[in-house]
């Protein structure tokens, strides 16, 4: 419960730090960690106007994010038995202290390039969370009653492979909201995030075997898919061109909206694919063990 009220907590900070940079608001707080001069905790409500709400407001949940990160980390460490789950929450709790040094920083140093891996690590953060959730549920615990063929090892490289291109593309849209350049890059991943989709949802669509385990999050994944090629398009027409005429604050509910978007179907696609994964042949016996000290804990 810990490791999914995290993630929850984290997608909105996501949405947040988008809203941050789309109304230019990064270094509405010229000072870290301080908020101009004051604790960030006792900085008063009455002077969080304008700009300074939003980036006030995304370090006070990004403060939070990291006190439930401690939180997970102390709860996996006294209740989970997997040692390698135990040091990926500790590994957690490292990158979201390396991921509020660098937001400070940003400031401090007024570089874009921080900016940009800021971005970058705020979404691999929200990556962690997702599998920390997975891993620690009971159903990634239980014997699962469906199988794929033994001899089926493409759809979870397909996966993988759709899980790395969609976090390369969000990579390339902080490299576009930030800087305005690379859209090429941009567009070109958004091509093949879409084929692999596509190729996802036909391949699942075999497993009948594994269909309500899979069936859902794929179609998923594809309508999430098709709302995030809408709000590229719209983003960009109203963004980069003419086309399309609408106010500032639209134009960054649209990039922000679309940025959420795009951090959902990495989630989705994680999901997806350490399902195949535990769905595959071998799954059971490699973590025989491990499912067998967590059961006998739990009891």
């Amino acid at each position: 419960r810990l490791a999914v009220l995290l993630a929850c907590a984290t997608f909105p900070l996501l949405f947040i730090g988008g809203l941050v940079t789309g109304k230019g608001a990064g270094l509405a707080v010229p000072d870290w960690p301080t908020t101009f001069g004051y604790n960030m905790f006792l900085y008063p409500w009455s002077k969080m106007v304008g700009n300074i709400f939003y980036e006030h407001s995304h370090r006070l949940v990004a403060s939070f994010v990291g006190l439930l990160t401690i939180a997970v980390v102390i709860g996996f460490w006294l209740r989970e038995p997997r040692k390698w789950l135990r040091g990926l929450a500790l590994a957690a709790l490292a990158l979201v202290v390396f991921q509020g040094v660098l937001g400070g920083l940003r400031v401090v140093l007024l570089e874009d390039t921080l900016a940009i891996v800021h971005a970058a690590t705020a979404q691999f953060f929200f990556a962690v969370t997702i599998c920390l959730a997975v891993f620690s549920s009971r159903e990634w615990r239980s014997a699962p009653p469906n199988r794929l063929l033994n001899d089926d090892r493409r759809l979870g490289r397909l996966c993988a492979i759709t899980t790395g291109l969609i976090y390369l593309q969000i990579v390339f849209g902080a490299v576009v909201r930030h800087t305005g350049e690379r859209i090429d890059a941009h567009v070109g991943l958004a091509a093949l995030v879409a084929l692999h989709v596509i190729l996802i949802v036909m391949r699942v669509a075999k497993h009948q075997d594994a269909r309500l385990r899979l069936n859902r999050p794929a179609l998923c994944l594809f309508a999430l898919l098709l709302v995030q090629l809408a709000l590229g398009g719209l983003s960009y027409m109203g963004k980069f061109t003419a086309l399309l005429r609408l106010s500032g604050n639209w134009i960054v509910l649209l990039t922000t909206t679309h940025l959420a978007v795009g951090a959902l179907m990495l989630a989705l696609a994680i999901a997806l694919t350490l399902n195949v994964y535990r769905l595959s042949s071998g799954v059971k016996d490699r973590d025989r063990r491990g499912e067998a000290l967590a059961e006998q804990y739990s009891v």
